[in-house]
């Protein structure tokens, strides 16, 4: 494939047909749905709960969960696909063994085919499992997404691929050739390269042990100010809740940041004050006149993370220090009630 977003259109254009539905779990990344869309797809969302004591402690990224009756409730016989993401961005969640399970068996029930977005598969901090390697019944309807680009931190390379049986991949290649028709392959040549010495030079190893670092590195002004996150157990960002974070009331926001959610509001607020940006996860409009652009949500459940702002730490470590001390420039809006 020439690009992972590439392989994931070429996936959806392959099976889903006007009216198949195709479950994604909120938040999701925002390109699914575009991708999901334009071949008539309808997107059906299940949200991952966020862990009860997310405002006031910091906890495990796995403490976001599924509610399995939710997902199977969300199942008709319009569903076409799942798909998953793990490591997942933005949370950090690493799917786990019976997690995946109870996904994959409910895929198995009822025919379904998973699309696993792993794309951060090297980039891990617990047991990472792949859901095609669950059982054969599972891997008979799963599609792997990869990318060269994440693994070896070269998103400019463009170089992803989907792995499946050949039953699915039968179907995404022929997609494929009527959306693609050039790759770079020099690039691709040069990830198969870099596969092939990574395990030799312990690339992977050094890589998570350095990204973790960063992670650590990053966090510490968190800690410092009281301000909770979710623990990222794969990947390089990380999400973090500021509703102890009290903005100057009358706060002089632009129209097009007036109406929108208190996520936006924060992720403005902090570039205007301490000078670091984050992606906010909502980032919806509550004003009819100002067009809105989410992230990761839908209005329905925007609701879930208008307190939380994501960051990313895959910066050099000086960046990162700069960031932190600027950040401390928060405690005087802080608040604990």
């Amino acid at each position: 494939m020439k690009t992972l977003l590439l392989g994931m259109l070429s996936a959806f254009m392959g099976f889903i047909e006007e009216g198949d539905e195709v479950i994604v779990f909120e938040p999701f990344f925002d390109q699914y749905l575009s991708n999901i869309e334009m071949p008539g797809g309808k997107v059906v969302y299940v949200p991952l709960h966020p862990p009860p004591n997310g405002a006031i402690e910091t906890s495990s990224a796995s403490e976001w969960k599924v509610d399995m009756k939710e997902l199977e409730r969300a199942v008709t016989p319009r569903t076409r696909m799942i798909v998953l993401n793990t490591p997942h961005n933005p949370i950090g969640k690493v799917f786990s063994r019976n997690e995946l399970l109870a996904i994959g068996d409910l895929c198995v029930k009822h025919n379904i085919i998973i699309l696993s977005d792993e794309v951060y598969d090297r980039l891990y901090y617990v047991p990472f499992t792949r859901v095609a390697m669950l059982s054969p019944e599972i891997a008979r309807l799963t599609l792997t997404v990869g990318s060269a680009g994440k693994n070896f931190y070269a998103t400019g390379w463009r170089v992803g691929w989907l792995i499946g049986p050949e039953h699915l991949i039968t179907y995404v290649a022929a997609a494929h050739t009527r959306i693609c028709y050039s790759s770079v392959s020099p690039l691709q040549e040069a990830a198969a390269i870099g596969f092939e010495k990574a395990d030799e030079m312990g690339f992977w190893d050094e890589s998570k042990k350095d990204m973790l670092a960063k992670m650590k590195r990053f966090n510490e002004v968190w800690d410092e100010l009281g301000l909770p996150y979710s623990e990222p157990e794969g990947g390089y960002f990380v999400l973090v809740n500021l509703k102890k974070v009290r903005m100057p009331a009358g706060y002089d926001f632009p129209p097009h940041v007036a109406g929108r959610p208190r996520d936006f509001k924060l992720s403005w607020f902090l570039i205007k004050e301490v000078g670091v940006a984050a992606i906010p996860p909502t980032g919806q409009s509550t004003d009819e006149a100002v067009p809105f652009y989410s992230e990761f949500y839908t209005v329905e459940n925007a609701h879930i993370a208008e307190n939380y702002l994501r960051f990313a730490v895959c910066k050099n470590d000086d960046v990162l220090e700069t960031a932190k001390e600027r950040l401390r420039g928060l405690r005087k809006f802080i608040v604990d009630s």
